[in-house]
């Protein structure tokens, strides 16, 4: 894998299996996310499939999932 930074291009990401929530909409408007080789995690935009990729540690991963599990984020949904 390529040095990471902050992120990288999506489409640098060869082989990888990018997996959306099944609560994701018909419009593609969602989150995808791949385990990398190694461990970490990287996210994506599935409008942008070649756009950037933002590349996280699974204990990242693990935290925002339990906040979000949590009730930590509802107030930005937008109902």
């Amino acid at each position: 894998m390529p040095h990471v930074y902050n992120g990288m291009a999506a489409r640098d990401l060869q082989g990888v299996v990018w997996r959306k929530s099944r609560y994701s909409n018909s419009q593609g408007a969602c989150v995808e996310f791949a385990k990398l080789p190694g461990g970490h995690i990287a996210m994506r935009n599935s409008r942008f499939p070649d756009g950037p990729a933002l590349v996280y540690t699974p204990d990242e991963i693990e935290a925002m999932i339990l906040g979000v599990k949590a009730g930590e984020f509802d107030d930005l949904m937008p109902h």
